[in-house]
């Protein structure tokens, strides 16, 4: 048995690490490991409930890939039924114990301690369970850990369930805040949808972080929101703008970050790529005369990207460019509009640009 000491460590770095994580899966994985290693198993599953199909679910199962079995049998749903820790010694002595898994998976089960996960609404939403006692049987010290750990489990479930539902709403918002420049502009299409694949794709390549992949993907489409705040007498005009009209274009930038700008870090970095989105490489661009990564990585890619996707689009003062003139523009002003690593990228990746190209064009595009 782990010493009370080690136990209390074990537990101190456990929650440590799940505070951190933000995805239901790995943390259900990292709670896994550390019931297995407090209660020293041979494995540990974490069950959820599937109530459209009345079922048990593995999240996460040591050693084998999800298992899925009636809400009612096994050791688990005794668990999940009754609300009550389940410890059995004896396996195959016990009438309620599930043969089939084993003879699915190969697995030879010995002893089971199952925990129910019982939410603030006294609901059971799932079962912590633990197979094979390494020396010996579990004992109720066990049943203790594992019920402690359940508690943690469940917390966690129920607000990783309320982080994603705020995430999903987030997303709705920013999606529709990413269209709003649609309505005055009928050009944009589904300019925003492929600027988001495009500079996704990019990122894959760059080597960002899954997060920070998935930010971009929802933020970069909200590059032009500030054209709201533009005039339809100019946004809309099919000659070119003069002087003045562009003085008055250019501030859609700054539109954008006023309106986005936040401290949720989402519409933190919308706000940023709004803003920086038109700044170049070599220093010439606007608001600010950024240059070279004195520009946000996030606007650098959606500049690449929002550019491409503007020049093979027919706007209101221009005919679509083909998809070659395009890249080559791209491979010109590599080192002074764009990042030479970025156009490095996007070109060595022709292939699956051309299928986000092919797959979401607008009506009026010719090549």
């Amino acid at each position: 048995m782990l010493e009370s000491r080690e136990q209390i460590n074990i537990l101190l770095e456990f929650g440590v690490l799940i505070s951190k994580e933000k995805d239901l899966h790995k943390t259900l994985g990292i709670i896994a490991d550390y019931a297995k290693s407090l209660v020293e198993a041979d494995r540990c599953s974490i069950f959820l409930t599937d109530d459209e199909t009345k079922e048990l679910y593995t999240t996460v199962a040591h050693g084998v890939n999800e298992i899925r079995f009636p809400m009612e049998k096994g050791i688990a749903g005794s668990a999940l039924l009754s609300k009550e820790i389940q410890i059995v010694v004896d396996a195959y002595d016990d009438f309620r114990f599930n043969k089939e898994i084993d003879l699915e998976t190969g697995y030879m089960t010995k002893n089971i301690i199952s925990v129910p996960l019982i939410n603030h609404d006294d609901e059971v939403i799932g079962v912590l369970q633990a197979l094979n006692k390494v020396e010996g049987d579990f004992s109720t010290a066990d049943a203790q850990t594992l019920l402690l750990m359940s508690s943690y489990t469940t917390s966690v479930i129920e607000n990783m369930y309320l982080y994603n539902s705020i995430k999903e709403s987030q997303e709705k918002l920013i999606l529709k805040l990413s269209s709003a420049a649609e309505f005055k502009d009928n050009d944009t299409s589904k300019h925003t949808k492929r600027v988001g694949l495009y500079a996704k794709l990019v990122a894959e390549n760059y080597g960002m972080s899954t997060e920070d992949i998935e930010m971009l993907h929802l933020t970069a489409p909200m590059h032009d929101t500030g054209k709201i705040g533009i005039p339809d007498n100019i946004l809309l005009k099919p000659d070119k703008l003069d002087k003045d009209e562009i003085k008055i274009m250019k501030t859609h930038s700054m539109i954008g970050y006023d309106l986005l700008h936040d401290e949720d870090i989402m519409l933190k970095t919308a706000g940023i790529i709004a803003k920086e989105h038109h700044e170049k490489y070599d220093g010439t661009g606007y608001p600010d005369g950024l240059k070279g990564e004195e520009i946000n990585i996030f606007a650098r890619i959606t500049a690449v990207v929002d550019v491409f996707d503007a020049l093979t689009s027919v706007r209101s003062y221009k005919e679509a460019w083909s998809f070659e003139d395009s890249l080559n523009y791209l491979k010109e002003q590599s080192g002074t509009h764009f990042d030479p690593k970025l156009i490095a990228i996007f070109l060595n990746k022709e292939d699956e640009v051309r299928e986000i190209y092919d797959a979401y064009k607008d009506n009026e595009v010719s090549k």
